[in-house]
Parts: C-alpha cells; sequence; structure tokens
C-alpha cells in the first residue's frame, strides 16, 4: 500500500479515475500536476448529472479511501447551493466532482492545460 500512496505514483489517481467511470460520472479526467504545483501531484475532474449522483459518486470515493487507509483531508462544495462543485483534497490527489455548468465555467482543464492527461474516460 505505501507504493500506491508515493507521489511518484499515479496509482491511487488512476484508481479513482477508473472506480468514477465505473459509476457513471462523465468525461473522468486525471491531470498530473507534479510539475506544476507543490500541494498535489493530481487533479481527478469528473461530472455528475445530479445532485443525487454527486452524493453517490462522494460515497464511493469515501468507501474506497477507507479501504486504502487513504485519509480525505478536506470536503469542501464550491457554490451556496452546495450542488455544483465538491472537492476532495486526499493530499497527493484532489478529486473534483462538478456539475456540467459549474465544469464550462471552471475550465479546469483549460486552466491546466499544461498538466499531461494520464486518463481520460472519453478515450477509454
Amino acid at each position: 500500500m505505501a507504493d500506491m500512496l508515493s507521489t511518484s505514483n499515479p496509482g491511487l489517481a488512476l484508481e479513482l479515475g477508473g472506480l468514477l467511470a465505473g459509476h457513471s460520472a462523465g468525461d473522468v479526467t486525471v491531470m498530473d500536476m507534479r510539475s506544476l504545483n507543490i500541494w498535489t501531484d493530481f487533479f481527478i475532474v469528473a461530472t455528475a448529472n445530479s445532485f443525487v449522483h454527486m452524493q453517490g459518486l462522494t460515497r464511493h470515493i469515501g468507501e474506497f479511501c477507507a479501504g486504502k487507509g487513504v485519509e480525505i483531508l478536506h470536503r469542501r462544495r464550491k457554490t451556496q447551493n452546495d450542488d455544483e462543485w465538491n472537492l476532495m483534497d486526499l493530499g497527493t490527489t484532489v478529486v473534483h466532482l462538478m456539475t456540467a455548468k459549474a465544469r464550462s465555467f471552471y475550465e479546469l482543464e483549460r486552466l491546466w492545460s499544461e498538466a499531461p492527461v494520464i486518463y481520460s474516460s472519453k478515450s477509454s
């Protein structure tokens, strides 16, 4: 397990990306952030199609992390209505669950366009 959690190993981020895609998250993208910042190694961006879907995806991430011994350091909802953007900080990986509207507005992939994409559910 220590190897999976290593900052040089994208295993955790790739497993989470696959988990989200397997639970019908839209356009799952895993980006390698290691060369662009010092505060996290990977971003996962995924689209939830409803508030209930976002809650389910959040629960699946929580269960996955508990099973792997990964601590969720911080959870934050990024809008007043608590249903547009849910951020989960796992330390080496930050998960962004967003509605299509929020994803289109914030354009995280464009903002961090220099980050290599190491997984995309669009191409898998």
